[in-house]
This record gives structure tokens, C-alpha cells and sequence, in this order.
């Protein structure tokens, strides 16, 4: 990243400023503002987050919010209710609470002298999700929103659930939310009441994942805030992107097929985060790109910045398996709009053992394998080399070779490639199965096999079989019957060189990244009718994109942070082959950190356990246990999170806890022990 010095703009900062809502709740503001706001207002940008504008997010925050205002923006990060220096308490995610709170943001913000009355919103994540949400509801202000690693539909398409089978996910951003939203205020902020803020934050406190439990299926809980139930709700121009090694891969080109306003997509390799600071590189000038939106939609300036494609994403090239890159080999192209004309699915029937290509045609009526069926009963341990379902990279986090995972797989296979393939979009496995079980899963892989037989896996999809025909109505299975079941994959872009072969794999578990189903099953899949359907972008036209179009990634320089203790990282899978127990442990430690502009102290711990025993379905138990301790030489408080998920056949079962220390004695304490029905799940 280059750091700029110079901006066109000298900034004015303002470190906590009380915004009030309706009800009286004061949330807590960090302003940026060109100085010339003071005599004449300029338009605004805000960013909604619950992560701590103070110390966790401020290095952050100071490398894109300076420089935006620098280029003639206020910029406004605020924390959200109950966290940070905000008062009041946070108890869910996407609450109507948070996106009122949101609308009166706004209001206060275009209401401000240095404010023209014009507002844009901003974020990656969780502050993304608050930008389109509140789009959504059409504050008047509000006039464009970038978005980065979102989601439009909170059920099927975020961390909790994926093809109606939960993710483990949801168990540890459970586990991450229970920690956020029980630390303390700065005193040196909030002064004396921060104890006051801090013990009603714990009181209130309770784990998320026992609420999201409670919903497997898709309700009114879920559609909630789900921009996919009525895209015409959305009005204004929308700048979106994400990465293809991140778990929100889908919603930009969904987003762009589906919303009827000026909007731009842009995907590139990267991880959850955003992309000047991507990773795996190459990461871009986004900033440029971002200041350059604002220019036109919030100050009327004709920049050309809705010419060209649509779409501009990273192909990426073949690799080596890896559960971490420096970078991807690839090359930007581009589509003039989305869906592409350019791109068509192209179905590849699967016989035997084959997938059939053009190139195997010939081969199409080869015998059918064992009577016209394939079976599979995979074992618990098919999915420990997955990885994350959102990669951050750290710890290394995508997942590993697929050779030993296809061994617990049923398997289907091309021949080698004569000539180059590459595929844009969302691929997908069209079966006829039956199941020995009313409770079934599928997870099908799509890996890139080398010559040398090593496998990358480049994109999978996973289906709760209940849910075949819907996730609002999931109906359980009648064990040999026969059903058509699709299975959607995440979209990718991806090339598969010549002499290299696409391989198909499906699994009947995925353990630890997908809960696994109440007990194995026997998946049965029939020949006649099986497919694999790629989209394929054609390689002999020209991609409609210089290589150049990005410029060097850049931001404003962050304040000094002095490391205090080295950060530990960690990703180990065991195995004991004298009680078959295996296990997958986690461990996400920054070490402590001290940020010199406010000389607090910030020491951050997160541990993941994930165990199963042999094949026993009953076995598996998830774990995400938190320690976050906040100091100065005159107060030192920490907060400490456990949340146990295990599970029978009929119930999921919750242990969790929540402490809170001050100056190494305990103030808080509290257990919840809980079951929640499986419900199909």
C-alpha cells in the first residue's frame, strides 16, 4: 500500500461525538471533515459498524476515512448501539432497531452545517449489510451506497446456513458477537458511568446462536432485512464487491441481475477484506474507485464513472492446493452487463465414473456402474481439509489438497482437457438420488486436478436434501425414494489449462465447515438425467479490459500501534487412531497491541475447537471461546466467552458462558445451558 501525504484537502478530526436517537440513547461518532466544511458544507459518507472505531477497527478506519475526506467528504463511523462508546445494548444482528438508528444517523448527519444535505453509505461486512439495509428503507439523504462482502439474502447466502445444512460458521460468529458485544466502553471517553454501560451490556447479553438455532428454516426472522424479497426497494446507485475466496462470493452478480439502478460490480481473489487491502493480492486502488462513485453521485461531477463493463473480476489461474496465497496468478476481464450474454451453461452429463465433455462424447453410452446406481457413505472426517466457509487468511484458512477428502467421495472425472476452459458464474449438479435416511446432505466439490494428480478445489455447494424444494418448507426424505435434487455451487471464475482435469465430487458429509446430518446415510445416486453444468466464458474474445485499469492500492497513513506481545496462529487437524477421536483447533490470537493515539491497551484471543469421534454423527461438538482484555495503567478489564454446540438426533444442545474481569477480579459471571430442536437440521 502507498500511503499518501497530500491530499487535495486538509482534514479536521473529531474523536467521539454523541449523536442522540429518539428514545434518548446517545451512539458515539468518529468525524473526519475537509477543513473548507467549516465555511461551506460538503456531502457526507457514513459507515455503521459494531467493531469498535477506537482501537479494533482505527487502524482501518484511518487508512480509507482520511483519505476520503480528504477528497472533499465528511466521513462518519459510528458504532452501533451497545458497543463501543454507544450506549444501550446490542442483542442481535440487523435488528429494525439498528436500521432505525441508522435513518436517524442520517437525518443528524445531513441536518449538520458542514453536511449539503447529501449522504452516501459505506462498508465492508457488517457495515455493508447496514448500508444496503438501510438503502432499502429509502432514507431521503441517502443517495449512493459501496458495498464490499454483503450479502442480499440473509438465509441462504450468509454464514448461518448454506442449502438449508448449518455451517459451523454460525456457531463461531455466535461465539465472535458474544464477545463484541460484551466489552466496555473507554473510560477516557464515557468517563465514570463506562461501568454502568459496561454491566448493563452483560446483563442483557445472551448467545446469538441460540436464536439463530431457532430458525432453520427460512421465515420471517431471516427475510427480515433480505433485500432479495422485494428487490425494487432498492433506489440508488450501488458500487459492490467481494472476493472469490470469501464466503459472500454470490451477491454481486446476483445483485447485478436482479436491481434496476446504475450499479458497478467488482470481484477480485480476495479473502474477507477489502480490496486496496486484499489478500490474496493483488490487491487495487479501490479507494481511487470509491472517491471517484462519490464524486459523481454525490457531487454531480461527470467522471465517466458509469462507462464501461458492469462486471470486472480476476480469472484466476490454476494453482497448486494451498490453504493460503500470496497471490493468484490471473487476469482481469470484464462483462458489459449480467447476466452475459457471452457466457453460456454448458450441461455435461455424468456416466459412470465420467463427466462427459466434448472431448468424451464418444464415450457417452460407456455401461453404467453397478446396475445403473453409484453409492456413497462418507465418513465424518470427508471435510477436514475444507477450510472456512469466508476466508480471512489469517490463519491460513482455504482449503487444502482434495485427494484425501475424494477418498470418502463419490467421484466423477473428465479427461484431460485438450484446450483451455473457463467457466464465470455459478455452476451446478443437477441428481436423481435416494437416501436410507430422512435427513440427508449433499456437498458437491468442483476441483481442478493437475497432471500430477493434485487437487484444488475451486468451488462447492452444499444441500440439505429436506429442502430440495424448499427452504421455507423443508419436508424429510422417504428412504429409497427417488428425487430430483439441484445443487447451486458458489460462483468463482476460474480457467482449467489443457492436460489438467475437472473432477466432481459428492459427499454425504463435509465436517467440521457443515453440521453434519442426525445419522450417516447411504446416498444413492442414479444414472439418466445426472449433469454437471458449468458456465463457460469463452476464451478466443477479447476480455474488454486493459490490464492497467486498476491503479496501486493507496490510503492515508494509520497512527502508530506498538506490538506488545507476538500474535499466534493456528490451524491443526489430529487425528487418534486409538480412540478415533479427530479434532480441528483454531486459534486467532493478534497478541497485544497498544495504539499510541490513546494509549489503550488491547490484547484479543480466539480458540475453535471442532471434535467428532469415528463415524458417529452423534459426536460432533463446535467451540469458540473469546478473550478480550482492554488496559491503561489505571483500569484493566477483560471479557472472557465460551459457547459449547453439540447435538443429538433430535436436538442441538448449547453450554455457553460469559465473564467479566476488573483488575483481575471477577464481576460478572453467568452459564446457559439450553437445547433447541434440529428441526430438519
Amino acid at each position: 500500500m502507498r500511503y499518501v501525504e497530500q491530499l487535495p484537502y486538509e482534514t479536521r478530526e473529531e474523536n467521539h461525538v454523541t449523536i442522540t436517537m429518539t428514545d434518548g440513547v446517545r451512539l458515539s461518532a468518529r468525524i473526519w471533515r475537509p477543513a473548507p466544511s467549516d465555511g461551506g458544507p460538503v456531502p457526507a459518507v457514513v459507515e455503521c459498524v459494531p467493531y469498535r472505531k477506537n482501537d479494533l477497527t482505527s487502524t482501518r478506519d484511518a487508512i480509507h476515512h482520511p483519505y476520503i475526506a480528504g477528497h472533499g467528504y465528511a466521513c462518519v463511523r459510528v458504532d452501533l448501539r451497545g458497543t463501543g462508546e454507544s450506549e444501550g445494548v446490542l442483542l442481535d444482528e440487523y435488528l429494525e432497531q439498528e436500521q432505525r438508528d441508522t435513518e436517524e444517523v442520517l437525518a443528524w448527519v445531513a441536518a449538520q452545517p458542514w453536511c449539503d444535505g447529501r449522504t452516501g453509505m459505506m462498508g465492508i461486512s457488517w457495515g455493508a449489510f447496514a448500508a444496503l439495509q438501510t438503502a432499502a428503507r429509502r432514507p431521503e439523504s441517502l443517495k449512493a451506497i459501496v458495498i464490499a462482502s454483503f450479502t442480499d439474502n440473509r438465509y441462504a447466502d450468509d454464514m448461518h446456513y448454506l442449502g438449508g445444512a448449518m455451517l459451523s460458521d454460525n456457531l463461531a460468529e455466535a461465539g465472535t458477537m458474544f464477545a463484541y458485544a460484551t466489552c466496555p466502553p473507554d473510560p477516557a471517553v464515557v468517563g465514570e458511568r463506562w461501568r454502568d454501560m459496561w454491566r448493563e451490556r452483560l446483563e442483557a447479553a445472551r448467545p446469538w446462536v441460540l436464536e439463530w438455532l431457532r430458525h432453520p428454516h427460512r421465515d420471517a426472522y431471516w427475510q427480515h432485512a433480505s433485500l432479495n424479497e422485494d428487490y425494487a426497494r432498492l433506489r440508488c446507485p450501488v458500487l459492490a464487491s467481494s472476493g472469490w475466496a470469501d464466503g459472500y462470493s454470490n451477491a454481486v452478480t446476483r445483485l447485478l441481475a436482479n436491481v434496476d439502478v446504475p450499479r458497478k460490480g467488482l470481484i477480485g481473489p480476495w479473502s474477507h477484506k477489502l480490496p486496496h487491502l486484499g489478500e490474496p493480492g493483488p490487491a487495487i486502488g479501490y479507494l481511487q474507485e470509491v472517491v471517484k462513485w462519490w464524486d459523481h453521485w454525490l457531487k454531480g461531477v461527470d467522471n465517466g464513472v458509469m462507462e464501461g463493463p458492469m462486471l470486472r473480476t480476476w480469472m484466476q489461474e490454476s494453482v497448486p492446493p494451498s490453504t493460503s496465497y500470496e497471490e493468484r496468478p490471473g487476469r482481469w476481464v470484464a462483462e458489459p452487463s449480467w447476466p452475459s450474454p457471452r457466457i453460456k451453461e454448458v450441461a455435461h452429463p455424468l456416466r459412470g465414473s465420467a463427466i462427459v465433455t466434448a472431448d468424451n462424447e464418444a464415450d457417452d453410452e460407456a455401461p453404467p456402474v453397478n446396475g445403473r446406481t453409484r453409492t456413497v457413505r462418507s465418513p465424518l472426517s470427508v471435510g477436514q481439509f475444507a477450510g472456512k466457509w469466508a476466508s480471512y487468511n489469517a490463519p491460513p484458512d482455504l482449503p487444502y489438497d482434495q485427494r484425501e477428502e475424494d477418498g470418502g467421495s463419490l467421484v466423477f472425472e473428465t479427461e484431460p482437457l485438450a484446450e483451455r476452459m473457463e467457466i464465470l458464474g455459478s455452476p451446478s449438479v443437477d441428481l436423481e438420488v435416494s437416501a436410507s435416511a430422512p435427513v440427508a446432505q449433499i456437498t458437491a466439490r468442483i476441483s481442478d486436478v493437475a497432471p500430477d494428480g493434485r487437487a484444488t478445489r475451486v468451488t462447492y455447494g452444499v444441500l440439505n436434501l429436506t429442502h430440495r424444494e424448499s427452504d421455507e418448507h423443508p419436508r424429510p426424505l422417504e428412504p429409497g425414494r427417488r428425487y430430483r435434487a439441484r445443487i447451486p455451487l458458489n460462483g468463482v471464475a476460474q480457467a482449467f489449462p489443457p492436460g489438467h482435469r475437472v473432477r466432481l465430487s459428492l459427499s454425504t458429509s463435509y465436517w467440521p465447515l457443515v453440521w453434519p446430518a442426525p445419522e450417516p446415510v447411504l446416498l444413492t445416486v442414479h444414472e439418466g438425467g445426472g449433469e454437471l453444468v458449468l458456465p463457460v466464458r469463452p476464451t478466443g474474445e477479447p476480455d474488454g479490459m486493459p490490464q492497467a485499469d486498476f491503479g496501486e492500492p493507496e490510503g492515508c497513513r494509520p497512527p502508530p500501534v506498538t506490538r506488545l506481545t507476538e500474535p499466534e496462529q493456528a490451524w491443526n487437524v489430529s487425528r487418534s487412531l486409538v480412540d478415533y477421536h479427530s479434532a480441528l483447533d483454531i486459534v486467532k490470537d493478534r497478541g497485544t497491541q497498544r495504539y499510541e493515539e490513546n494509549g489503550i491497551e488491547v490484547g484479543l484471543r480466539a480458540c475453535e475447537r471442532y471434535t467428532s469421534v469415528a463415524d458417529d454423527f452423534t459426536s460432533p461438538s463446535g467451540r469458540s471461546a473469546w478473550t478480550m482484555r482492554f488496559s491503561r495503567p489505571d483500569w484493566d478489564v477483560r471479557v472472557e466467552t465460551s459457547t459449547v454446540l453439540t447435538a443429538n438426533a433430535d436436538e442441538f444442545i448449547v453450554d455457553a458462558t460469559l465473564d467479566g474481569y476488573e483488575d483481575g477480579r471477577r464481576v460478572f459471571s453467568r452459564t446457559w445451558n439450553e437445547t433447541v430442536s434440529r428441526d430438519l437440521a
